[in-house]
């Protein structure tokens, strides 16, 4: 990590660094502190599934928070766009200093932290710490637990984000059972983001009340082509709710997921049109092999009789 990160540290035309998939864990993250506080340049930021834990998650996170602040002090603008930090069991040790980091990096387009194991208050933190990046797009907390308290927090939140496109609270406990729409639903129904174009909310313990929610409010999300419903308390698919979303969507040219049947039907048609895509394309490149072969003999013809002339 020394190795890698020193001699990258002034790269100043550097954009991306990915070291996902990597597992140095939280013993060996300080090697990265000197890069992230002295390269201030790079764009996108990922480091997915490498074991980081709360202590490796907060190391990374107080750097991020410094480079900002470094930046301040020089009068300069945060360069950091794109933070991808899932799958590395940050829990809520380090959700303070992520707070941290994503209000002191403001220009944030896009955040991924699925499946961290972060907890109600870790999340109630992050959220007061997104709501300072005015700019998000794209925001995927899958498999983490909301709760109450998470669910309040993000429902603050998610109004600040008018250009949000892409929201992911699969499998985030959103709704208890019997305890009625979550503050997140009521919000997103309401058109906080009238933007958004994907929203995913599987497995959420989601019932009627919530569904009634989103299709009356799925005019005022007038760009929403794909929801995703799956693993939620769906006593009937011919429910009236379900319905009207699927009708509004489909007239959009959008869909809506109610189980694993639909994502399966969807996968094969994609595979499909990639088979088709490419029979087209090897017979486009047939057919442009013949052509060429032709003019070469068409050249050669002309070479011989220019010669005997």
């Amino acid at each position: 990590m020394s190795a890698i990160c020193d001699a990258l540290k002034d790269k100043t035309s550097l954009v991306e660094i990915n070291l996902s998939d990597n597992a140095f864990g939280s013993r060996s993250v300080d090697p990265i502190v000197p890069f992230l506080t002295h390269n201030r340049s790079f764009q996108i930021f990922k480091l997915n599934n490498n074991g980081l834990g709360p202590e490796g998650g907060a190391v990374i996170a107080d750097a991020l928070a410094e480079s900002a602040r470094l930046n301040k002090e020089e009068g300069k603008l945060s360069q950091l766009r794109t933070l991808i930090c899932g799958r590395n069991r940050l829990q809520d040790g380090s959700s303070s200093a992520w707070a941290k980091a994503f209000a002191a990096h403001g220009s944030l387009v896009e955040v991924r932290m699925p499946q961290n194991g972060i907890r109600m208050d870790g999340i109630a933190n992050l959220a007061r710490g997104l709501a300072q990046c005015p700019h998000l797009k794209y925001l995927d907390l899958q498999d983490n637990t909301f709760g109450e308290a998470g669910s309040t927090a993000m429902a603050e939140a998610l109004p600040g984000w008018t250009g949000l496109t892409f929201l992911n609270f699969s499998d985030c406990v959103l709704s208890n059972d019997g305890d009625g729409p979550s503050a997140v639903i009521k919000t997103i129904a309401s058109g906080s983001n009238p933007k958004l174009q994907t929203l995913q909310l599987q497995n959420n313990n989601m019932e009627t009340e919530s569904f009634a929610l989103l299709a009356e409010g799925i005019p005022k999300l007038p760009n929403l082509k794909e929801l995703e419903l799956q693993w939620n308390e769906v006593d009937d698919e011919e429910d009236e709710n379900l319905q009207t979303l699927a009708q509004s969507l489909k007239q959009r040219g959008g869909k809506v997921l109610l189980n694993d049947e639909e994502e399966e039907e969807e996968e094969e048609e994609e595979e499909e049109e990639e088979t088709v895509t490419g029979g087209a394309e090897a017979e486009g490149k047939d057919e442009d092999a013949v052509k060429t072969s032709a003019a070469v003999d068409e050249l050669a013809d002309l070479l011989v009789k220019t010669s005997i002339a």
